[in-house]
């Protein structure tokens, strides 16, 4: 019981300036070129966790997942060329990080700080087990340290701050992939998107996947933005 009402202890909003500050400092990683490369990563681990979860939720064999140092990754799964199962888990990648953004923004309007931190950790646990390639692992080991750094041993207000951070920072970096990818689709001739897979699967052209993976993003970071703020209020 001491365990779980550790996990469930309540901690206060921080001071409103601290909230707009990291929304700014998330803004920045996600805006500035030479910022955004490194922690791109972060909204690959989870673009691809997404992929892997509804896989396996969805009957599909999961046989790995790479991450690469370009900031790309794949999720190996096996099943059903075509149907629900592959049509749901390509949907996943994209709306992975806004949902997981979302779900942190919920939980921290709950003042649930700790539960939400221990919970990333045993998800990047367990989405390590299925890691397939040395840069996958070397990403999954530094973000997976860095979580466990600070439940360990940051006391609970760099704990807030940081959550908050995060929380900004996955629903504003799920955001600019989806823009990414429709800027590549009309530079380059390549078709290996997960909206041009599922054009071909559904025969709904990539570009309306495209406006529905914008749609799934800027609403969740509206109505996860609201969650953060009204916390303080």
């Amino acid at each position: 019981m001491e365990v779980w009402d550790t996990l469930v202890k309540v901690q206060p909003a921080p001071p409103v300036a601290i909230i707009i500050a990291t929304g700014l400092v998330a803004l920045a990683l996600v805006a500035v070129r030479t910022l955004w490369r490194p922690t791109r990563n972060i909204i690959t681990i989870a673009h691809e966790g997404g992929h892997a979860l509804i896989a396996m939720l969805t009957g599909r064999r999961l046989h790995g997942i790479r991450l690469h140092s370009d900031t790309s990754g794949v999720t190996m799964t096996s099943g059903s060329r075509g149907g629900p199962s592959a049509v749901f888990t390509l949907l996943a990648g994209y709306l992975a990080p806004a949902l997981i953004g979302l779900g942190a923004a919920f939980l921290i309007s709950e003042g649930l700080i700790v539960l939400l931190l221990w919970a990333l950790l045993l998800l990047l646990v367990a989405m390590a087990l299925f890691i397939r390639n040395f840069y996958g692992w070397l990403a999954m080991i530094l973000t997976g340290f860095g979580v466990f750094a600070l439940v360990w041993w940051a006391p609970s207000h760099i704990q807030t701050a940081v959550a908050y951070g995060g929380a900004w920072f996955l629903l504003l970096g799920s955001v600019r992939p989806v823009a990414e990818t429709w800027t590549l689709r009309y530079r380059t001739t390549e078709r290996t998107t997960d909206p041009d897979q599922l054009a071909q699967i559904t025969r709904v052209p990539a570009p309306v996947w495209l406006v529905l993976f914008f749609l799934g993003t800027i609403g969740s970071l509206a109505y996860g933005a609201g969650l953060l703020i009204s916390f303080t209020w």
